[in-house]
């Protein structure tokens, strides 16, 4: 590998406004960027900071659509609130609307993400706000969308509202980080997840790796799961760690479990091939192992042929599935290949207080064929925190977007 690709590239094609829009939208959320003065009252942001409470109910289900959460408030008190639970059903400003009634006349609605004007699936939500009579509308951030990009702000103005826009604005585009990438760069967020050892190793020269880290850092990665629309291993972590790849919590989102398999010489029998719990899709290359392929299906788990299986690939395909995070929790050969390929773009690093040693144990990145030091990738915006005896370590690559 002479050179790492570019990672991603921003839609040239986007009107100039939203490209204004997606610096503001990319400044927002880089913690790096240099603070920004407070938007708003301190009322006006625990009213956004509830919207975003409200919005994560629905993590895991809402793609291709945002997280989004509405609050109505007159006289100083809630009298509506809602969010948007999916796809294909009403925004979040519906919900707080009904929930209001009549008493939404004349008050305030504040909702993380600026409101709609166009009519999809769903009439827009900008013309319902001037139907029910609010008075002002506190926008957190606005919509990098071009079918939105400030239209919603803009058609609210003209009716005489009024609309503060960028309360908590940080908070909100990290809570959408996914959904924004989905517009700006047209693939899902890729995130990889590792722990690793002290040492930096994944598991033992044997290949045992249960457990690595804390009972802690692992509720964190099943939380994580949660808010992911699809997780990706390779064939070699079915057949040696058979994992579950759930959420492992009651009534939260399972992502859709993804087995990236050139050969499908896969085990006849894996926790992944249950689906009552969780569906498990299978992505291998044209014409491999018809008899293994048939097997799958009746056990109903889907199993789709690219002319090439390659993380590129296989984030396109699951960008035209309308998804936006996925999550890359693989072994160190896939995860190399997909962060070479731009797959990637957020990493979280769980490590823990252990030394194994072992000169052929296992790494978390394979070989991207750097020789020397100057060629490590470094990682941007970087917060570090504890999480039970472990540390988590959370960073991105630099994003490049089009100068055209």
């Amino acid at each position: 590998m002479d050179n790492f690709p570019v990672v991603a590239q921003a839609d040239a094609s986007l009107p100039n406004h939203t490209q204004e829009n997606i610096h503001l939208v990319e400044s927002a959320v880089g913690s790096n960027s240099p603070p920004k003065e407070k938007v708003g009252s301190d009322f006006d942001s625990r009213m956004m900071l509830r919207c975003l409470e409200l919005a994560r109910r629905a993590l895991g289900r809402t793609s291709p659509n945002p997280l989004v959460g509405a609050v109505i408030v007159k006289d100083g008190e809630i009298v509506g609130e809602g969010f948007h639970p999916r796809a294909g059903e009403p925004h979040a400003e519906v919900f707080a609307l009904k929930a209001a009634g009549d008493r939404a006349r004349g008050a305030t609605i504040y909702v993380s993400l600026e409101p709609c004007n166009h009519y999809g699936r769903t009439p827009p939500c900008s013309e319902g706000l001037i139907e029910a009579g609010v008075a002002k509308v506190v926008v957190g951030m606005v919509d990098p969308n071009p079918l939105v990009a400030g239209g919603g702000i803009a058609r609210l103005r003209a009716a005489g509202i009024e609309v503060l826009v960028g309360v908590e604005e940080s908070a909100c585009c990290q809570l959408n980080e996914a959904f924004i990438h989905r517009i700006l760069y047209k693939r899902p967020l890729g995130i990889l997840k590792y722990a690793m050892t002290l040492d930096g190793k994944i598991a033992t020269t044997s290949g045992h790796s249960a457990w690595v880290t804390s009972q802690e850092a692992r509720n964190e990665v099943h939380q994580l799961r949660a808010g992911c629309d699809a997780i990706i291993v390779g064939g070699n972590t079915v057949r040696q760690d058979n994992p579950y790849l759930t959420s492992h919590q009651v009534e939260a989102h399972n992502p859709l479990r993804v087995v990236m398999s050139r050969h499908l010489n896969l085990p006849e029998s894996a926790h992944l091939w249950q689906t009552a719990d969780a569906p498990t899709l299978v992505l291998t290359q044209e014409g491999a192992n018809p008899d293994f392929q048939k097997l799958l299906l009746k056990q109903g788990v889907e199993v789709v042929e690219l002319t090439s299986l390659t993380p590129d690939k296989a984030m396109a395909y699951l960008y035209e599935r309308g998804f936006c995070s996925v999550l890359w929790e693989c072994g160190g050969t896939l995860a190399a290949s997909a962060i070479a390929q731009g797959a990637v773009q957020k990493v979280l690093a769980f490590i823990a207080p252990k030394i194994i040693g072992g000169s052929i144990a296992p790494t978390p990145v394979g070989d991207l064929g750097f020789t020397t030091m100057t060629e490590a990738l470094s990682l941007e915006r970087v917060r570090w925190r504890v999480v039970g005896s472990d540390c988590l370590v959370e960073g991105y690559f630099p994003q490049k977007a089009n100068s055209q």
